[in-house]
């Protein structure tokens, strides 16, 4: 999308402070033991009077419907910070000012705003104009709301609210498959596949040391610093762009040529303390496994997530026995059972789809036969029977 979104004198604020404004007033009124001003009444305080204003009179720069929807998430965030103290939803904090020097902005335009996309696919928004817009993909559907984004990396998005019926549900297939998320291989399939762990950070390094080196040489407030600042932003955008392509095309994948998938709710954030921790954040286990929930629900697949205390290393996926932990280095261990010879990922993923009740075949696991010695009873048995010895 073209940079010539939300330009202009005084527009960035015209987006925080009347957000500020709001909590300010909400806070005030707590403190001094009164109810907490209504929506309504701070519309019509801050953004309707405070126009008329020398010193808010750069309000009217902007359309008031995204001012009036800045007071609307203000309630949406009150109300779920409430939800949260009483339980009906998981804790989030409370509402906080929000700061002139983050980079991030967005509006958001309902159909009260009176926003269009023209003939010629441009987006034309109130109090802005007409602006180029380089599509991904077509809308399945005439569109309610469109969010515009700003990032860090003064690139700017717009995201569009559309109705989808079930007609993207994809036929039933047979396949079914668990997946072990790992390090080493950032995928390995039931069915024996190994997916390789592309290690975008890692890969940039040398980029991003580079352009963190620069930014940390230049005085700060300075506008080189401030340009510094912005390629740094675009290089880490890169790398995040990459992982999401990667998780997008390994997930549509999966999801389009299996009927079930069956993943192991991994704990995240505890391994992001450990020393495999940027390793871990390179990974991006958690956006991969999101994408694989949501694009499951759409396609009409089925997701199944197992316990993260389940031992899918330590299990024989050939005759079900538990043989103990093992230390990280055992890529292959011989089962003391049957004798099968394993592989340490493909043996997890059989687990994983197998307690997560999927029908899946455990012979990729093995990675060749074992020796299993024979019973006593036919050891130094002949190819044709012979008559039994009289004693």
């Amino acid at each position: 999308m073209a940079r010539t979104v939300l330009r202009g004198p005084g527009r960035s604020d015209a987006l925080r402070l009347p957000d500020n404004d709001a909590l300010r007033a909400r806070q005030t009124a707590r403190g001094e033991g009164m109810p907490f001003p209504k929506a309504g009444d701070l519309s019509k305080t801050l953004i309707t009077e405070a126009k008329d204003t020398p010193e808010r009179a750069w309000l009217a720069e902007v359309s008031a419907v995204i001012l009036q929807q800045s007071l609307r998430d203000l309630d949406a965030a009150y109300k779920n910070f409430f939800d949260g103290l009483k339980g009906k939803r998981p804790r989030v904090g409370a509402p906080r000012y929000k700061s002139r020097k983050d980079t991030r902005q967005s509006v958001r335009f309902t159909a009260n705003a009176r926003w269009s996309i023209t003939p010629g696919r441009k987006l034309r928004l109130p109090k802005i104009g007409d602006v180029r817009v380089k599509w991904s993909r077509g809308l399945p559907s005439v569109p309610s709301t469109v969010t515009v984004v700003k990032d860090s990396a003064g690139r700017y998005f717009a995201s569009f609210v559309v109705e989808t019926g079930p007609q993207e549900a994809l036929p039933e297939t047979t396949p079914e498959l668990g997946i072990d998320l790992g390090l080493g291989h950032f995928a390995v399939l039931s069915d024996g596949t190994k997916v390789a762990s592309p290690r975008f950070l890692r890969r940039a390094r040398k980029r991003l040391k580079k352009a963190q080196r620069a930014l940390s040489r230049k005085e700060k407030g300075s506008k080189n610093r401030d340009k510094a600042r912005v390629r740094v932003a675009r290089a880490h955008a890169g790398v995040a762009d990459a992982r999401r392509e990667f998780h997008h095309q390994l997930s549509t994948k999966l999801i389009r040529e299996n009927q079930a998938v069956a993943v192991e709710d991994l704990a995240v954030k505890g391994l992001a303390r450990t020393r495999l921790a940027k390793s871990v954040h390179d990974a991006g286990w958690s956006a991969f496994v999101a994408m694989l929930e949501y694009k499951a629900a759409r396609y009409g697949r089925t997701l199944v997530k197992i316990g993260r205390f389940e031992p899918t290393s330590q299990v024989c996926s050939q005759c079900g026995v538990q043989d103990g932990s093992k230390p990280l280095h055992v890529r292959v261990w011989t089962c003391g059972t049957c004798g099968a010879v394993l592989d340490r990922d493909i043996n997890a993923a059989v687990n994983v789809a197998k307690t997560a009740g999927l029908a899946v075949t455990a012979c990729r696991a093995q990675v060749r036969p074992g020796r299993v010695p024979a019973p006593r009873d036919e050891a130094g048995t002949h190819p044709t029977p012979q008559p039994s010895t009289a004693r």
